[in-house]
């Protein structure tokens, strides 16, 4: 790449199948010096453009291949929201009119005079406006010598469409009183193929529409992120501090950030101490010191006090923007799942129009015979309609995805079960994920002669002034106490920023804080019994804090991140599975090596950040065996993790997380449950086989009947009939998911 190339998302509308998503690769990659990369799942054109060649060259070439092409506006889903509207019209009245249509066709005893002018009227707004963008669709790729399912499903509604409309104005299914006889073999001019032109639409536009929503879900990650950014910052400029648009920050600009609010660019402090609440990036829920000289994130939401930040990166540069850089160039360089159906439709199409036609030619030369000779064409692609190939995932995915929901399991689309098929490492982030993300007290010790509780319940009054998650915990703790004699209260209360706390609490001088800050500012000594209890504390990864007063250290209270009660059987749930679980995550190798050695975790990745953590997957990845990657899942709660849920082959989000993260996972737990994840892959993999199964009937289903309809075995209506009875048995396949149970 030269610098004088420019990079370019463009939104594509119009494409029906992974194939459509190809036709366009290829037209703009003809482009001289274009390189592009279409994704089907996300509707996105990746284009690099060179020099002289300009974004509207890029849309009119998409354009002139029969599909839209638009740059993506800000926040902007009107049109998707429009497309899934018109979809959901057109399923909700083509089921409303198809359902009598179904019911008078085959119950011949319902069947009263001029029923069938009945259904004719019922079945053209179906076959013609519900079904128009399978025809439009069928009409865009025959312009470009193209045909796929939608061509299949065009010709069948439209032949079973213009059969009936034939047979009832030349032929003598028009007369009243007519009804309908079931015919195994042949077929005769009184037949209607209405029903056949309804149900195909009504199943078709379901599994569409289902397909439609799912897709919408994997492109709000990104808007997501966007959101999570400062919209304003306080810039001082020439001594004059006013509000602006952060798009307006330059680097070099100095602002400033009052407590509670969101820091505005990446920078360096340059005025001012406080803690910052990091955990955006980090996942991480203890904040971050900072002074002058500190590097501040951009997002990060400022603590207790006042700060100037000078502005290093803004705009795209800032890490926030790279996090979504990466979630993005992640999702991208992910192999999309080639559905079989779109592959096989590629040869199974124009195979099914060359024997439907091979059948008309045949019966006219063998016999002469017009009449059986468009019987056994029509069969032919009635038999052949890709209804059951069309439902074969989604109405498994609906399946598998409500059973999931019942069980606190969301799955986003069907690439995700093809996904868990091998997985055989997961990293697992470790605050959050496998620990609650809450800071609580783990233990107070008192020093000898002393009391516990009350020297909680001092402490607790010094802290209760701060928003602190370490002193929240101290006096969530204090306040748990059953056995509570008074209710201290402290005065003069002083912070010292990344040391301590210190304050009155009836008319004694009280610290809380470090020992080393207690020892250095205020000649406070540790007790042996409480030095012991501190260098436990330490090795198990707590924060430990002393108490003092009056001069003296009177307890160590110990402040730990407490890891979930289910992690433990989860991960040996995970193993039992063949999945090797790995903790990754952002805190110190001491911290995470003791949460790992409490739930069984035997490798750990430490004080990685959310660009580390993709490398980690992919490097993860690149341990498989005999030449093959490895497949391999993330689950994490926070946006650190959300390009390392992206980047691997299965992404799982806790629910308890952020909305980043859960819509760059493939699998969202609900309940946060790391438990969950053995369900997940489980439900996930037998979901899959279900889909299998339900293409492998599909296509054995067409293999073997087509041939019958050729050869004039079959008549329309029975066609029609069997082309249902597959659908039906897809969907009763698919519903056996119901039944599915986690193993405990």
């Amino acid at each position: 790449m030269t610098d004088a190339t420019t990079t370019v998302d463009l939104e594509i509308g119009g494409m029906t199948c992974s194939s459509c998503a190809n036709r366009i690769e290829r037209k703009l990659s003809r482009l001289p010096g274009v390189e592009a990369s279409v994704n089907y799942a996300t509707e996105v054109a990746h284009v690099t453009l060179p020099q002289g060649t300009t974004v509207a060259d890029a849309i009119r070439t998409v354009e002139q291949t029969g599909y839209t092409a638009a740059v993506p506006e800000p926040e902007g889903d009107g049109d998707h929201e429009a497309g899934g509207t018109s979809l959901r019209a057109r399923l909700v009245a083509s089921a409303a009119l198809g359902l009598p249509v179904a019911v008078l066709s085959m119950t011949p005893a319902l069947q009263f005079a001029g029923w069938q002018w009945v259904v004719l009227a019922l079945t053209l707004p179906i076959a013609l406006w519900g079904a128009w963008p399978f025809h439009r669709a069928a009409a865009v790729n025959l312009r470009h010598g193209a045909a796929t399912m939608d061509t299949l499903v065009s010709l069948g509604v439209l032949s079973a469409l213009a059969w009936s409309l034939w047979a009832l104005v030349f032929g003598d299914a028009g007369r009243i009183g007519m009804r309908m006889e079931l015919q195994w073999f042949g077929g005769h001019g009184d037949e209607l193929y209405l029903e056949v032109a309804a149900i195909v639409t009504v199943f078709l536009l379901a599994g569409r529409y289902i397909e439609h929503r799912t897709k919408r879900s994997s492109q709000q990650a990104m808007r997501s992120l966007a959101r999570l950014g400062a919209k304003e910052a306080s810039v001082i400029r020439d001594g004059v501090e006013s509000r602006i648009p952060v798009t307006e920050l330059l680097v070099g600009d100095r602002f400033r950030v009052v407590p509670g609010e969101k820091i505005a660019a990446d920078g360096v402090v340059v005025e001012g101490a406080s803690a910052i609440d990091a955990s955006l990036l980090t996942g991480e829920s203890l904040p971050v010191e900072v002074s002058a000289g500190s590097e501040v994130v951009g997002a990060t939401i400022n603590g207790h006090g006042m700060l100037v930040v000078e502005a290093r990166r803004v705009g795209a540069d800032t890490e926030l923007s790279r996090i979504a850089s990466l979630l993005q160039r992640a999702q991208e360089g992910k192999t999309d799942v080639q559905r079989l159906a779109d592959r096989v439709s590629q040869f199974f199409v124009p195979a099914v129009l060359v024997l439907s036609l091979a059948a008309l030619v045949g019966w006219l030369l063998v016999t002469g015979d017009v009449q059986a000779a468009f019987t056994a064409a029509v069969a032919t692609l009635i038999i052949a309609c890709p209804c059951a190939l069309g439902l074969a995932t989604p109405t498994a995915l609906l399946a598998g995805t409500t059973r999931g929901a019942e069980l606190g399991i969301l799955i986003r689309d069907a690439r995700v079960l093809e996904s868990s098929r091998g997985i055989t490492a997961m990293l697992v982030d470790k605050t959050g994920t496998v620990t609650e993300g809450r800071m609580r007290v783990e233990a107070v010790t008192a020093a000898a002669g002393g009391d516990a509780d009350e020297a909680l319940r001092i402490a607790a009054a010094v802290e209760r002034a701060s928003e602190h998650p370490i002193a929240r915990a101290v006096v969530e703790a204090a306040d748990a106490l059953e056995m509570r004699v008074t209710d201290a209260r402290a005065e003069q209360v002083t912070a010292a920023p990344g040391a301590g706390v210190v304050g009155t609490v009836a008319g004694r001088a009280v610290q809380v804080g470090k020992p080393a800050w207690l020892a250095a500012d205020w000649g406070v000594a540790m007790p042996v019994e409480l030095a012991e209890a501190f260098e436990a504390a330490e090795a198990k990864g707590a924060t430990a804090l002393a108490v003092a007063w009056d001069g003296r250290m009177r307890a160590v209270v110990s402040v730990r991140d407490t890891v979930k009660a289910t992690s433990r059987a989860a991960v040996a749930r995970l193993a039992a599975l063949g999945i090797d679980v790995v903790m990754l995550t952002g805190d110190h190798e001491r911290a995470a090596r003791a949460v790992a050695d409490e739930v069984g975790i035997r490798r750990v990745i430490a004080g990685v950040s959310p660009a580390a953590k993709v490398d980690a997957v992919r490097a993860e990845q690149a341990r498989g065996d005999r030449g093959r990657p490895a497949r391999v899942a993330m689950a994490g709660d926070g946006v650190n993790d959300a390009a390392a849920l992206a980047a691997a082959d299965l992404g799982l989000a806790m629910g308890t997380g952020t909305d980043a993260a859960q819509q760059a996972a493939d699998i969202t737990l609900v309940h946060g449950d790391l438990a969950g994840a053995a369900d997940a892959v489980a439900l996930s993999r037998r979901t899959l086989r279900t889909i299998r199964g339900n293409l492998f009937w599909a296509f054995a289903y067409n293999v073997l009947a087509i041939p019958l309809a050729m050869a004039g075995l079959l008549s329309p209506l029975i066609a029609g009939a069997a082309m249902a009875f597959s659908s039906v048995f897809v969907v009763l396949h698919s519903l056996t998911l119901r039944g599915f149970r986690p193993t405990r």
